[in-house]
């Protein structure tokens, strides 16, 4: 099951959501000290395209509250494989494991 949905919100114009607190990762994250609201998700999105999805950044720009993540834009495509990409670690433990030790490993603030 996907954990993102992308949705048109106008004729052109596109946001990709993911309701926190309900991924199959979510107390994982608890255990590893953080928070897996919107915001800690903009951060796993973030990472994700810093660290193996180059080609999407300024693609698309972030909007998550603490409840949901958003990304929107115009570009379907980039925010339909930024869904992939997240939607694959919500459903990996082990992935998220180690995108989390990295992170905190560097000092990344995940904004949670």
């Amino acid at each position: 099951m996907s954990a993102t949905k992308l949705i048109s919100t106008t004729p052109g114009n596109y946001s990709l959501l993911l309701n926190a607190g309900t991924t199959a990762v979510d107390e994982l994250v608890e255990q590893l000290g953080h928070e897996p609201n919107g915001y800690f998700w903009e951060g796993v999105a973030r990472r994700l395209v810093a660290d193996g999805a180059a080609e999407l950044e300024g693609r698309f720009a972030y909007d998550p509250e603490a409840g949901m993540f958003c990304a929107y834009g115009t570009d379907r495509a980039a925010l339909e494989a930024l869904g992939k990409l997240l939607d694959a670690i919500a459903a990996d433990g082990d992935e998220m494991r180690a995108l989390i030790t990295a992170a905190d490993a560097e000092g990344f603030d995940f904004d949670d």
